[in-house]
Order: C-alpha cells, then structure tokens, then sequence
C-alpha cells in the first residue's frame, strides 16, 4: 500500500508530505482547492508524462517522492528485480522535473527510465478517474482477472505445463526432420565422403608423424654425395683408414729404434681407434637419415593424401578420424530416421492432446466463473444507479493458431447501458461518471483479484446523490477492507465512510496562494462533513446529519 506521499514545489504546494494508512482514506475540499493537484503530484511518480508547468512559480524544480509498502511475493518485487534494482523494504518511486523541462526518475535511489517507473507504478496503483483506459478496462488483463475470480491458478499452471511440453516435442520434431531432410539431399556425397574416410583410414597425430619423417629423408637425400664422399676417403684399400693402418704395421717394426718412434706409433694408434669410431657415427648417420628415394615417395604420398582430404572437408588432418565417425553415424541415422522421427511426432501427438485437455478444463471453468461474474457485478449495477445496463464477460474460443501458454480463449469485458442496446466494450460506451460506477462494481464483484496494492478513485460519485452515493460508500468501505484505497470526493456520504478523511484547501498569504493538506480528527470531521452538506454557511442541523452519517 502507499504508505508516504511526499511533494515538494508541485503547481500550489510548496512543501507536503501525507502518510496514509490503510482502508479507506478520503479526500475533500472546495472545488478549486487542488484535490487534481495530488493525483498529478502521485501520477509523476508512478511515471506519468511530466511538464515544466507543474513546477511551482519561482522554483527550480519539483520533486515528489512515494513510498510504498507491499508484501514479498509483490508482482512489483519481480519486475524491479528482473531490471537489476535493489528491493530490501519499502519500493521508493521518485521523480523531479525541473523548471527547464528536464525530467529524472529514481526507485530506491537508483536511476531509472521513465518506462520502468510506469510499468512498477501501474503494478503498485490504480488510478480510476473520468477518463481512465487502464486497470479493469484494458481488455489485455480481463482474462486473468477472470482466472484470479474463478480460482484457476492450478488450471492455468497445467495448462502452462503442456504447453511448454508440446512446444519443446514439436522443436525436437522438426530439427530432426531438417536434419533428415538436409541428410537425405546429400545421401549420396554421405556414402562417398564415409566410403574416401574409410580407405583413407587416417589416424590421429599422422600427419605430424609423415611430416617429420619426410623432413629428415628430404634432408638425408641432401647430404647423400657427401655422406659417400666421406666413407670413400675412409673405408676401402685406399681409404684414410687402411692407409693409417698400413703406416702403423710400418712404423711398428722400427719403433724400438728410437723413443720418438714409439710416441709417433701411438698416436698412430689411437688415430686408427678414432677413424674406427668416425666410421660407425657416419654408417649410423646414413641409416638415420634414410635417405631411401622410394620411401621417401611413399611417405610424401601419404602425407599429401591426408592434407587433401582435410582441406577437402575444411578441417584439421588430425579431426578426420572424428569426420569419419560422425559421418558414419550420419549415413546410419538415415536407416534409422524414419523411424525416429515417427516416434517424434507420436510424441507431439501425445503433448498436443495432453494440452488440449487441458485448455479444454480451463476453458470450461473460464465460461463456468464468467456466469457466476456477470450475476456478481449485476448485483451491484442497480444500488449505483445501472439498473438499466447489462454486464456480461464474452469468452471466445481462439484458433489453434492464436493458443498459448495460457489457454485457448480469450476474455473481454462488455457492456450494454440501455435496453435493447448492443453489447460493447467497457470504455467505448459508458460516460465519465457510469464508468467509474462501473469499475466500482467490477472492483467489488472481483474483490482482490488482479487488484493493485493501492485503489484510486477520483470523483466517482459525480453525478450522483442521496441513496446512490451512499452505496458507493458502502462499496467503497467494503473494497478498502481487503486493500488500500484512496478516493477524491464531493459526496458527503461517501466522506462519511472513510476510515481517514483529509481536507484539501487553498488560502493566499500575501499575495501567494498555496495548496494545503490536512488530516481531519473526529470533530474536525464532522465539520467537512456537515460543510459538503450545506456549503459555505454550516447550520447545526448540517452538524447533526453529519453525526448521523458518521455513526451509520
């Protein structure tokens, strides 16, 4: 419920704040006195269209601030939550508008969009005035508001159900069937891609293998005359090897002729050990270099075989293995698919029927709750002076087409104000003052349903007195019981009923004319009273119908 009004240099009023409490708060004073001026005051609040003219004369800006106090569950709670804001308490809503025609917009201090604060100011309050067109007349929300006066939450939400299964059957239906399809076209590439992958048989980390080994043959051809050159000069009768050897067999024979000789053999001998040793490295250099020109040939072949297949099929060497795989399964999906995607549309089948019984209950008790609904809000219409107009809630079935998530029909609001007149939408055909009449009784008939946490009505008594202001009294208190409302009225027996009244007037002060707000006690009470009675002069016979209306 709104819980703090707080205004601050808005047209006439130059500082206000009003706390209000639950039940039902009235609203008096002179005509002229400002009462608009709080409902244009709460309306930028909750994200109405700002103007520059509702700045006071001489003020920079103006500002008002409204603070609400509603439960966890809130519809609100979720909206702001689902925009990032922080919710821990109260919800906030602020706006300033400057003097220049800037507008900001806060809820709980944090800046918001001025979109965002109509859409949290409409889940927290509606406002009924002379010419209203939202809340109960909005033909969007008479569905749910006859779901919430029927009781269907649990119908609603298997119906919501099904329909969530039958959505997700029919998506998995008709991906397989594209993926079938798009298969099927390219069957036959199918078999021959999984027929090359298969030969080519190719093995993860291949081609990094071939790679390497064509590298080092490529280098082995390289050195090949070279590598011959070398085990000429050393192997053979004329090679180095057989000469150092056939130097030593000399020198060994006149070594003992002198000291020198023996070093010169030993150095021949251990040259002879190290030419052996160079000869094994270099016989072990040729082998691993492999220079072999038809392995060479094979190994290019190989290797250039996978590269064409991998840019053939735009992928790495190394995920042709996986390819092969996929495609396989694939080409035997096909055998396979027809039989899968008859399962699949067995599956839509049985979801369709599941949601179809399932609209078809809701729809069944949607038509059941409209009866019930149109004799409820028929009880109303004549104590408000509708006697001659006629009420009714048309459920039509929609095409399959048009279902959805919350059922197969749709719900619409009508009425007929005259007899023999044709039914037709709520707005189109009541005027200012039978509209508001009306809402009352659809506010009464619906009683919390769809409500928000806080009721306005503005001059729905106009027109109107005696008996029918005293049943919209009634109405009134009665609806303030189960939530929050606020009305602004010129009826003395509508006055009499609120649980808070509050006295709008308007004095000048030097030239300065001011709006004030201020909460009545008994007596104060039953002087407004007795003044919306008898105007401006307030007789004490005025004072004692006043006393009686209070007391009633």
């Amino acid at each position: 419920m709104l819980t703090l009004l707080d205004i601050r240099n808005v047209v006439l009023i130059e500082a206000l704040t009003l706390d209000f409490a639950s039940g039902l708060s009235v609203l008096t004073g002179e005509t002229g006195a400002g009462k608009s001026i709080l409902l244009d005051a709460l309306g930028l609040a909750m994200g109405a269209r700002g103007d520059a003219g509702l700045v006071r004369a001489g003020a920079d800006s103006a500002r008002v601030t409204a603070q609400f106090d509603v439960g966890e569950a809130h519809p609100a709670r979720a909206l702001l939550a689902a925009n990032d804001i922080e919710v821990d308490g109260a919800i906030i809503l602020r706006r300033q508008i400057k003097a220049d025609g800037g507008s900001r917009a806060f809820i709980n201090d944090q800046p918001v969009s001025a979109a965002l604060l109509r859409e949290a100011g409409a889940a927290l309050v509606e406002i009924h005035g002379q010419s209203d067109d939202r809340g109960l007349l909005a033909a969007r929300g008479h569905r749910a508001l006859l779901d919430g006066f029927g009781g269907h939450a649990a119908l609603v939400e298997a119906v919501r159900s099904a329909w969530a299964v039958w959505q997700a059957a029919m998506s998995a239906e008709a991906a397989a069937a594209d993926a079938l399809a798009a298969d099927a076209r390219d069957r036959e590439w199918l078999d021959h891609a999984v027929a090359e992958l298969e030969a080519l048989s190719a093995e993860p980390g291949e081609e990094a293998e071939l790679a390497e080994a064509r590298a080092s043959m490529q280098k082995g051809a390289r050195l090949t005359d070279d590598l011959s050159a070398v085990e000429a000069l050393l192997g053979g009768h004329e090679g180095g090897t057989s000469k150092l050897a056939q130097a030593a067999r000399r020198l060994d024979r006149i070594a003992a002729e002198h000291p020198l000789l023996g070093e010169a053999l030993e150095s021949l001998d251990r040259a002879l050990v190290e030419a052996g040793e160079a000869e094994e490295r270099l016989a072990a250099a040729v082998q691993a270099l492999d220079a072999d020109p038809a392995r060479l040939e094979e190994t290019e072949t190989r290797l250039f075989e996978l590269r064409a297949m991998a840019r053939k099929h735009r992928v790495e060497a190394d995920a042709l293995p996986a390819l092969a795989v996929e495609l396989k399964s694939r080409a035997e999906a096909l055998v396979a698919g027809e039989g899968g995607l008859k399962a699949l549309a067995r599956a839509v089948a049985t979801a369709r029927a599941d949601y179809t019984a399932a609209a078809k209950a809701l729809g069944a008790a949607r038509r059941a709750a409209a009866g019930r609904l149109d004799a409820a809000v028929a009880g109303e219409l004549a104590p408000l002076k509708l006697d001659a107009a006629r009420f009714r809630t048309v459920v039509t079935a929609l095409e399959e087409g048009q279902w959805g998530p919350e059922g197969g029909e749709r719900a619409e609001f009508e009425i007929a104000t005259n007899p023999g007149a044709d039914f037709a939408p709520l707005i189109k055909i009541a005027s200012g003052g039978e509209l508001s009449r009306f809402v009352l009784a659809l506010k009464v008939a619906l009683a919390e349903t769809g409500s928000a946490g806080t009721l306005i009505f503005d001059e729905i008594d106009r027109g109107v007195g005696g008996a029918v202001a005293q049943a919209i009294g009634e109405r009134l208190s009665r609806l303030a019981g189960g939530t929050q409302v606020l009305v602004v009225t010129h009826s003395p027996q509508v006055a009499a009923r609120g649980a808070h009244q509050w006295r709008i007037a308007k004095a000048s002060d030097g030239g300065v004319t001011r709006t004030d707000v201020v909460l009545l006690d008994a007596g104060e009470r039953r002087e407004e009273i007795a003044r919306m009675l008898s105007g401006a002069d307030v007789t004490d016979e005025a004072r004692a119908q006043a006393a009686r209306l209070l007391d009633a």
